[in-house]
């Protein structure tokens, strides 16, 4: 069993629809924390109903290749279930399952469980959800960290040298796990950033032009919290583009630095 640190904000959302005849659908970027809620609510139904017949399927382990699409789950849900009313089905990454919605509407339809499951926002938008499984979810949207739950996994105390440090870091939770050292976490963040602007914004928007989106990306971390209108970052895009002969002359004194941000903390809120 693995070892986690329990985020109550999101349980205390969950909890009121266990055993209701509704999908459960915990969305977020990567490396947020959505397979350890899963485990946190399988945990609290086998605790209030010890006869709960628990069917986990994750799809990042090779233990469950074969389950390819919704066919496939729907044949490994029946020989899974048993006649009592207790069944809970869990399915980490379902995306990865084609058409799986098919599966999801039928089971829901059958009464055979009660179904929970966890998507990235690299393939499974508020928008496809809503014209996948068409009224029968709900959606959690799971999020970095708030400083009160950075406090919690870090064992720090509330100071002023504990915000400079969420500040800095970000709210990511893996970050509990690795020595409070700059170069460590910013290598972590940066593998993390990388992940999701090359294999979630690149590959989903088919991008070519991905030194260009990196450099876009820089300058708008460079300037968060910053007031900045459409037609400066236009500017922006042009200038990078190498368009400044389309430009007015005024254009080149609108002309931003690109810097590389000197923390990676917007990078872990993506």
């Amino acid at each position: 069993m693995k070892n986690y640190i329990s985020r109550p904000l999101y349980i205390r959302r969950i909890e009121p629809f266990i055993d209701k005849s509704i999908i459960k659908v915990i969305t977020g970027q990567r490396r947020i924390g959505k397979s350890y809620i899963l485990l946190q609510i399988s945990d609290i139904i086998k605790k209030n109903i010890p006869e709960a017949n628990i069917i986990f399927v994750d799809k990042e382990q090779l233990a469950f290749t074969e389950i390819r699409n919704y066919m496939d789950l729907y044949q490994y849900v029946l020989k899974k279930v048993t006649g009592h009313n207790h069944n809970y089905l869990f399915v980490d990454e379902i995306q990865e399952i084609e058409e799986f919605q098919l599966c999801l509407r039928s089971l829901l339809n059958e009464n055979k469980c009660d179904i929970y499951c966890t998507g990235s926002n690299a393939k499974m938008l508020s928008s496809e959800l809503a014209t996948q499984l068409a009224g029968r979810y709900i959606e959690f949207p799971i999020h970095s960290l708030s400083y009160g739950e950075f406090l919690t996994f870090n064992q720090c105390q509330d100071s002023t040298e504990s915000l400079k440090l969420y500040l800095t870091f970000g709210g990511m939770p893996y970050i509990h796990n690795l020595t409070m050292d700059k170069n460590v976490i910013f290598e972590y963040l940066r593998n993390v950033y990388s992940t999701i602007l090359l294999k979630d914004v690149v590959a989903r928007e088919s991008i070519r032009n991905v030194s260009f989106l990196e450099n876009l990306v820089a300058y708008l971390i460079d300037n968060t919290g910053s007031l900045f209108s459409i037609s400066f970052t236009s500017c922006y895009i042009c200038l990078s583009c190498g368009s400044i002969a389309s430009l007015s002359p005024s254009a080149n004194k609108l002309k931003p630095s690109i810097k590389t941000p000197k923390t990676m903390t917007g990078a872990a809120t993506i």
